[in-house]
């Protein structure tokens, strides 16, 4: 079975460079195409492997705004850096469909704008629980986003929800992705370091620590390898 979105195909014959982030990156020269057979698909591996790049370029590519209120300058300008998207070969499965993409930076600027919608229009709270985003605790907003735009019919990415997140917090994130992967409107694209989260049944994991990346079992990422060994050996990793 197929989900809104089919396919991604990194077209390395047409990059502007091999010598700038992020196309010099081991990923996007080594992984020709991934493939999203299942309604989770789930991105994992360490920092600096190109997760979050990646995920981000799929969202622009699929048509789905980022939001941000500002961009940080910096010294050394690289005009490389957002045009990854522009490499990427987007096949669906019957067409568009909308959607949102979660950062918790990104989500910090659209709980302010939000706030601002609402002080002319307190009906757009109701599409998100009914309260201001930005008064509920980072965690509970964050609950409180997923629990209501995940209801919708689309295309969800999410950046590392659980920076954020307590474990328990971490454990009903992972029963509305499976709920809503269940139901048939929704699929989600997540890079995470959570354990928790990788255990989703119907997901699909992809490790970015080999390349090309390529699909992996439960218990064959580094992630649950590590934590399973630190519960099972806590003393070996604690000093005296």
């Amino acid at each position: 079975m197929s989900y809104h979105l089919k396919s991604i195909k990194l077209e390395t014959e047409k990059y502007p460079t091999r010598d700038h982030y992020p196309f010099s990156l081991p990923l996007f020269s080594e992984t020709k195409e991934l493939h999203f057979p299942t309604a989770v698909t789930l991105f994992a591996g360490e920092n600096g492997s190109g997760k979050s790049t990646l995920l981000e370029a799929i969202a622009t590519a699929a048509g789905i705004y980022i939001w941000r209120t500002g961009m940080n300058t910096r010294y050394r300008y690289n005009r490389y850096e957002v045009s990854l998207h522009r490499y990427l070969k987007v096949q669906w499965t019957n067409g568009t469909v909308p959607g949102s993409f979660f950062g918790a930076q990104i989500f910090k600027d659209f709980a302010s704008i939000l706030e601002e919608w609402a002080a002319t229009d307190p009906g757009q709270l109701e599409l998100f629980g009914g309260k201001s985003l930005v008064t509920q605790s980072h965690g509970q907003s964050l609950m409180s986003f997923f629990r209501n735009r995940y209801k919708l019919k689309g295309l969800y990415l999410l950046d590392e929800p659980e920076t954020a997140l307590s474990p328990s917090s971490q454990l009903e994130l992972l029963q509305l992705l499976s709920k809503n992967a269940k139901d048939g409107h929704a699929q989600f694209i997540v890079a995470t370091h959570s354990p928790i989260l990788l255990a989703c049944r119907e997901a699909t994991i992809y490790s970015f620590d080999k390349m090309p990346v390529s699909a992996v079992n439960y218990e064959n990422t580094e992630h649950f390898k590590v934590y399973h060994d630190f519960l099972n050996n806590r003393d070996k990793y604690l000093m005296d």
